[in-house]
């Protein structure tokens, strides 16, 4: 199963932290923390995306 990945500079469709992969789906270890609608960061090298690894839990259990 693949991860659904985003490109720098589109909106992040939830918080989370989002971790940097190379152009093949390979993990770097490098995360970002971006806020919903937000948009994603660049990334270091061209090509990169990011995928969710860490939803951010919301206290007041809105979506």
């Amino acid at each position: 199963m693949t991860k659904q990945t985003y490109r720098p500079g589109q909106p992040a469709p939830v918080s989370a932290q989002y971790e940097i992969v190379g152009p093949r789906g390979g993990r770097t270890g490098s995360e970002r923390t971006v806020v919903r609608r937000e948009p994603l960061p660049p990334t270091p090298k061209p090509g990169q995306s990011y995928i969710v690894v860490d939803p951010t839990k919301n206290r007041s259990g809105r979506k």
